[in-house]
This record gives C-alpha cells, structure tokens and sequence, in this order.
C-alpha cells in the first residue's frame, strides 16, 4: 500500500512510520523537519509539508491508498487547542483535494466516556496540562463524526499511553469503541508500539470506517 503519514517524526508517528514500513508498505512522511527522521528505506520518502497550507498538502498526498494523522501541535504550545483544529481540519479538507477517501486519525483519551454521560477529559482527575490538546481532539471528532465524503477512523489510545511506558510490541491487543479498554488489573494500557500495530491493522483491513475506536491490553 501506499501511505502517508503526517507527523511520522512524534512519538506515535515515528512509531507507525517503523511499523509500516517493516510490512513493506509505500511511505510518505509529511514532518515540518525532514532532518529528524533519520530512517533508511527504499519505501520511504521523506517531505516537509505545513499541515496549514491545505493546497500544497493535497498535493503531497495525492495518489496514496491511506492517509495517516499523528499531527500534534505540541504539548509546550501555548495556543495548542486553536491550533490543532485549525491543522487537524486543513488535514481533512487536504484530504478530500487530494482524491483519498481514507484518513485515519490519531486522536486522544480523552473523549472516551468512563462512565454514562461523562468523558475521561471531564473528571477532576484528568491532568490540566493536557487538557487543551484533549478537548481539541475531541472537538475534532465531533466534526470528523459529521464528515460524510470521506471514510474516516478516529483512533483513541488507551487511557495510559505516554513516552513513559516500557517499549514492546507483542501485537496483541483488545479493540473497543467508546469506552477504554481495561485489563483484568482494570488498567487501561498500551505501548506506543503496539498502537502502531493496531493503526497499521486497521489502515490494511479497515474494520470501524465512520468510527471511532481505541485499543488496549
């Protein structure tokens, strides 16, 4: 396959960018610095793409089979929310220029509901250091929730996924929808590397189109 991975230089994009190209695909890295993706491969092509110029980027992804979002405007930034749907939102419209109808997006935890009516990002323990980028992405996919032209996935994490948590990747995880997955500790985790497993999975055999799902141990 052919696929394009925007933000392939992050922490969860280095990860699929790895994971993808180790099954053979076509890769395509959209990054703002080339120069931090130091992977050798023939299948790779590395570009430096600004995911706000909605125009220049169709033209990057034109002629790939999935289109793949790990775009994060950085934890540190001070206009994260803002910013992030305005780049989440010209990946969208990108997209649709381009002529891909696939585009599978790596959002947050935090609109996962723990309980009826309530979302991980809305309790008092959710950390408010995070929370700009959270209620962002949840923003993002009540919009993405209402797209009817492309065929979207929205990807949320387990509620413990951070460049924190041991490296591994066993290739076996549990799938959910609206709701973290808990293991039989009712821990819900995953390694960023076997986030990757699931979001390649599903790029090869697409299973929640027009969904959103999440994953865990």
């Amino acid at each position: 396959m052919k696929l394009a991975v925007i933000g392939a230089s992050g922490f969860v994009g280095s990860a699929v960018l790895k994971e993808a190209l180790n099954r053979g695909h076509q890769v395509i890295a959209i990054v703002r610095h080339p120069e931090k993706i130091t992977e050798q491969n023939d299948h790779l092509s590395v570009v430096r793409g600004d995911v706000t110029d909605t125009v220049a980027l169709a033209g990057l992804l034109k002629g790939n089979d999935v289109i793949i979002s790990a775009y994060n405007a950085g934890w540190t930034n001070p206009d994260l929310y803002n910013e992030f749907l305005k780049g989440s939102q010209s990946i969208r419209e990108a997209t649709k220029q381009s002529g891909v109808k696939r585009l599978l997006v790596v959002g947050g935890a935090g609109s996962l509901f723990i309980a009826p009516g309530v979302q991980v990002v809305d309790t008092p323990e959710f950390p408010a250091d995070w929370k700009p980028g959270a209620l962002a992405a949840r923003d993002y996919l009540s919009l993405l929730q209402k797209e009817d032209q492309l065929d979207w996935t929205f990807l949320s994490p387990a509620l413990e996924m951070h460049p924190g948590m041991p490296r591994q990747r066993t290739s076996v995880y549990r799938t959910g929808l609206d709701n973290p997955v808990f293991d039989s500790n009712n821990k819900s985790t995953i390694s960023v590397d076997d986030l990757a497993v699931a979001i390649v999975d599903e790029a090869e055999n697409p299973k929640h189109i027009r969904q959103r799902f999440t994953v865990g141990y």
